[in-house]
């Protein structure tokens, strides 16, 4: 396969998780998602901004972050998240440390 294809097919499945996130499964805690998988919204959103920022373009935290949340991230939070448990708090301390680094 060559470079070209194969960035289209990662863009490709890139935009069909961005989808499923954004249109089928919106109720899905940035928590939840960091406990068990080790990534959330968050992280998807920083990942955009530092390549969108190793090419020369800039981008901030919020433009970042309203491309993966489908609109402002505040809204977002408005909308969709809860209040989370101690229990996932604990576990996305360690979640956290383990696949970001420390605060």
């Amino acid at each position: 396969m060559d470079d070209a294809t194969r960035t289209e097919l990662e863009a490709a499945a890139f935009r069909r998780l961005m989808e499923h996130l954004l249109e089928k499964r919106p109720e899905v805690q940035n928590i939840d998602l960091m406990n068990l998988a080790g990534f959330c919204r968050n992280c998807l959103s920083r990942w955009y901004q530092e390549a969108a920022n190793a090419r020369g373009i800039e981008m901030d935290k919020e433009e970042a972050r309203e491309i993966v949340y489908g609109m402002p991230y505040d809204d977002w939070r408005a909308r969709h998240q809860r209040e989370a448990s101690d229990d996932q708090k604990a576990a996305f301390e360690t979640a956290f440390r383990e696949n970001v680094g420390e605060k």
